[in-house]
């Protein structure tokens, strides 16, 4: 837009120079009789010049939005050239040249923004900041007039700012247009809430969250109603009261993920959102007898001690009875640690090898007790069989089964 501007005056003036060079006769004596140079927005401004004759020339002005050529309005002899609102109204320095003068005539005056603002521009962010007097929002302020000036230099703006029971009041001054305050988070999570006032002009309220800092280091415990390792019953994991270390509670929703890991070295997970600062997750028992290594992790910020839970092997033998020729075999009746049968959905695994090569292997889930295999003659036709079934971590070898 200035280089816009900029053009376009330079074209008017060379335009102005041709029609001074051509019409050397039409140059005018003018006197400027306008001596202020400080002026408000909003004001009437007409710069008045003394002339010996009726010629009338074109003012040239520009300011930082732009130009304009004026033409005059003659009275006694005296040149009168009332600056438009478009410029009249914003605030700033104005140049201006008088054209086709028989001398060159140029200078300027200032526009100056009206003392009392009519709105607040204002501007916060972050909309969250962490706990414990580190973090910190910014809260700038551009009170402006009527005509959308900023306010000068220097002017007071007051901000205020509540938290939990406490109001503050904090007094700063304009400065190239803006004045602005960082507002430090406290060691306490909460609402902040502030507003800003200049003279008589309110800005509207903004909120700012204070959440918790960075979790620290924390403990965990387990529950259950029995440690047999029956693949049915659950164990609950949870955490002790997560805190940062300004003592604040964790933000609801912090993901705690808590990693078991087997005798064997295999790893499980679980994981569950806090509450109220408690993560509380659940795993379902093994179906044989184990050790499980738990801790917990607040990935990249947290963990917790490591604890130790034991599983007591429930299942010591089985029977296995085949029938039909071999072709079906039932396993079972499995039972539980009071002799009661094991709860619905035990796995067994029945493999089946003819010499060293594994022909397949048939995982079916227990019911009522009892799994049973129905060997189709079209899938295993007739020969001999190895098979191996496998059930609670406690295999049963068959060699030479004929079928």
């Amino acid at each position: 837009m200035r280089k816009i501007s900029y053009i376009l005056s330079t074209a008017f003036l060379l335009i102005s120079s041709v029609r001074l060079v051509g019409q050397e006769h039409d140059k005018t004596r003018a006197v400027l009789l306008t001596v202020k140079t400080q002026f408000e927005a909003g004001q009437d401004i007409v710069l008045k010049f003394s002339v010996a004759n009726d010629s009338l020339p074109v003012l040239y002005c520009s300011n930082s939005y732009g130009m304009l050529l004026i033409d005059p309005a003659l009275k006694n002899n005296i040149l009168e050239y009332k600056i438009p609102d478009v410029m009249a109204n914003r605030s700033g320095l104005v140049n201006w040249k008088l054209l086709n003068a028989d001398k060159t005539l140029s200078g300027g005056f200032y526009i100056n923004p009206k003392e009392h603002p009519e709105t607040m521009e204002t501007y916060l962010g972050p909309p969250t900041i962490e706990a414990g007097g580190r973090d910190y929002t910014m809260f700038v302020v551009i009170p402006t007039d009527i005509y959308g000036n900023a306010l000068k230099d220097s002017t007071e703006v007051i901000v205020n700012h509540q938290f939990l029971a406490s109001e503050y009041t904090n007094r700063v001054l304009t400065h190239d247009l803006i004045a602005y305050k960082n507002l430090y988070s406290y060691k306490k999570t909460g609402r902040m809430a502030i507003g800003s006032r200049t003279f008589e002009t309110n800005s509207k309220e903004y909120i700012i969250d204070v959440l918790p800092a960075i979790p620290t280091d924390f403990k965990i415990g387990y529950e259950q109603n029995h440690n047999y390792a029956d693949g049915n019953q659950v164990t609950s994991f949870f955490t002790s009261i997560i805190r940062d270390r300004n003592d604040n509670v964790v933000s609801d929703g912090t993901l705690v993920t808590f990693y078991i890991t087997s005798k064997t070295g295999h790893i499980l997970k679980t994981s569950a959102p806090t509450i109220n600062g408690i993560a509380i997750a659940k795993m379902v028992h093994p179906d044989h007898g184990d050790t499980w290594t738990v801790q917990a992790f607040i990935e990249g910020m947290a963990e917790s001690d490591t604890i130790l839970l034991d599983f007591k092997q429930i299942i010591t033998d089985y029977k296995v009875v085949f029938s039909n020729n071999n072709r079906t075999i039932t396993i079972g009746p499995l039972q539980s640690f009071m002799d009661q049968m094991m709860p619905d959905g035990l796995q067994v695994k029945l493999h089946i090898y003819r010499g060293n090569t594994k022909l397949d292997m048939i995982l079916k889930e227990s019911f009522e007790g009892f799994v049973s295999y129905r060997l189709n003659s079209n899938e295993i036709p007739g020969g001999t069989y190895k098979m191996i079934i496998e059930t609670a971590r406690i295999e049963k070898i068959f060699e030479n089964i004929k079928l």
